[in-house]
């Protein structure tokens, strides 16, 4: 008698049905997952709970409209010039170089009109420069 010998095959995976699970996986999220739009960033403007200061320096207050205008002490600037809002700054410090210099900003005004603030406070030699923020309280 003659027996043959078996050779053992390795077992194949067939993958064409893994690959068809995957798939369907695969369109299956795509469709439920929900994709979110940001147009815009909501930021919340600082706000201070500090007491005031009862010894209040001599201090020029700078307001900068939301179009770029520039109005010191309720002085209009007439014009949007680093120079112009320098001399104004020059004009309300009076020669004291301790003066605060407080920019108060509109929020929709353009960083380059607060930029110019502070560029036009230091070339006036006003080195002390602060910014006005919301109150907490009502």
């Amino acid at each position: 008698m003659k027996f043959r010998q078996r050779r053992s095959e390795d077992p194949e995976i067939n993958l064409i049905p893994f690959i068809d699970v995957l798939l369907v996986i695969l369109i299956f999220l795509m469709l439920s997952t929900t994709y979110s739009k940001f147009t815009e960033l909501q930021i919340t403007l600082p706000t201070a709970d500090a007491e005031k200061l009862k010894d209040r320096p001599r201090e020029i207050i700078v307001s900068v409209a939301a179009d770029g205008r520039y109005v010191v002490n309720g002085q209009a600037v007439d014009g949007r010039a680093v120079e112009l809002l320098s001399a104004a700054l020059t004009q309300a410090a009076g020669g004291q170089a301790e003066t605060v210099v407080i920019v108060s900003a509109d929020a929709a005004a353009a960083h380059q009109s607060v930029v110019n603030v502070m560029d036009a406070a230091r070339r006036a030699g006003l080195s002390k420069l602060t910014f006005a923020a919301q109150s907490n309280t009502p």
